[in-house]
């Protein structure tokens, strides 16, 4: 990274130097950042919530109680070494002390680390016993018929997530014993010689900070069109408290894995040329939110004067006639018609990429069933509006602006069982 950070500002040179990675991406990380104010641990792990996905309650918010979520995420895929079950005790103690030397070396939320660890179907594969009845772990699958993405099989999953870019690469260099300190504190132990990482991916959300990305990568126009004050590269604010689902409701509430929630993770390329060089404004606030969004000229900028609703549930209109009498209908419009009783059904924690430079954006959800997601992502997908005048694509939300390149689920345990749970561990 010698030179090559000249006239990068001090947070795309962070956001680089996260998605590189390694011991000399945190060294330089270190020196840009202001690291002597990152706390300690505030509570004791046995002091934290049993949900590990509870971190509303510890990520700012913005003056309509919108959460903010932290600027810097980093996904872990990660392959257990063994050749069977998981089963050897000593392995789990060591991975818990891994993971409670994170909880005790930072505060937890956005100003330290937030972290969650989940398995997916092919770890649970590995023993003879199923999963409980009501756990619904299914295999990832392709979702609609214009996509054919890669479908993960990785054991595990762990996303890090923190308002510091060397946060979240000081813990993914913990778990792998890189370090033996770790915010002034001595690493207890490691995920190593127990799993291996097969993938990282890393992100960044938070207003400003998609156009200073977005220069020379690959779906967004030479132009640079990303507005300043976007907090997504599509050019609009998303997770209003009114459209996400809360934690209560996202969380396995019966079982062995009570306080548990399962993770939806998609990585979806974008494909923004037509969006910002032919699309007009009115057509991206129609395409994002509803038609009456733009006849109405309701979002200014990015949105946030929307408050802590997109109001798509309030002034949205109704999709089907939309897409019958006008020929275009809303993304956020369609997406809300997999509510129950009038409320979300899954959580977004989902965040802009520029991996392989390329714009993406890797969509991690939360839910109590991963059914949820799908009841969602099929609403969003309006197979059923295309009969009528909106091709099953053009103006069909923003699916022509986006490709779907990976998918895979994950079970989230609570806190008790994060660390290489059985099927049935109580």
């Amino acid at each position: 990274m010698n030179g090559s950070d000249r006239g990068l500002s001090r947070r795309a040179f962070v956001r680089s130097a996260v998605a590189i990675g390694g011991a000399s991406a945190l060294a330089a990380c270190l020196q840009r950042e202001e690291t002597a104010d990152v706390p300690q641990a505030e509570l004791a792990p046995d002091e934290l919530p049993d949900r590990q996905h509870a971190w509303n309650e510890f990520l700012a918010e913005d003056d309509h109680g919108n959460v903010e979520p932290p600027e810097h995420h980093l996904l872990l895929a990660l392959e257990y070494v063994g050749d069977g079950p998981a089963d050897a005790e000593d392995e789990r103690e060591r991975l818990e002390a891994a993971f409670r030397t994170l909880e005790k070396a930072y505060k937890r939320g956005d100003e330290g680390l937030a972290f969650t660890v989940g398995y997916g179907p092919n770890y649970f594969d590995r023993f003879d016993a199923d999963l409980p009845e009501g756990v619904d772990l299914p295999d990832p699958e392709a979702l609609a018929p214009i996509e054919d993405p890669h479908l993960d099989e990785y054991d595990a999953l762990v996303h890090l997530a923190s308002d510091y870019g060397h946060v979240t690469l000081s813990a993914e260099e913990a778990l792998k014993g890189e370090l033996d300190e770790l915010n002034g504190l001595a690493v207890e132990d490691t995920f190593e010689g127990i799993f291996d990482v097969a993938e990282r991916r890393t992100g960044f959300i938070g207003r400003g900070l998609p156009a200073e990305r977005q220069s020379g990568v690959g779906g967004i126009p030479d132009s640079e069109p990303v507005p300043e004050d976007a907090p997504l590269f599509m050019g609009f604010k998303s997770g209003f408290r009114k459209t996400q689902a809360s934690e209560d409701r996202v969380t396995i509430d019966s079982g062995p894995f009570a306080g548990g929630t399962t993770i939806h993770l998609s990585k979806i390329q974008l494909h923004l040329h037509q969006w910002y060089e032919q699309d007009s404004r009115d057509q991206r606030v129609a395409k994002m939110f509803s038609p009456t969004h733009a006849d109405d000229d309701l979002v200014e900028g990015a949105g946030h004067n929307l408050g802590d609703s997109s109001g798509v549930a309030e002034v949205g209109g109704d999709a089907a006639a939309d897409a019958r009498n006008r020929g275009t209908v809303g993304h956020a419009q369609k997406a809300a018609r997999a509510r129950e009783d009038g409320e979300p059904i899954i959580l977004r924690r989902d965040f802009d990429s520029t991996d392989d430079d390329r714009a993406a954006v890797h969509f991690l959800s939360l839910q109590r069933s991963i059914a949820d997601f799908v009841k969602t992502r099929r609403a969003m997908t309006g197979s059923d509006l295309t009969e009528g005048s909106v091709n099953s694509r053009t103006n069909n939300g923003i699916l022509q602006y986006i490709s779907v390149r990976n998918r895979a689920n994950y079970l989230v345990p609570p806190r008790r069982h994060r660390s290489l749970p059985e099927p049935n561990p109580e």
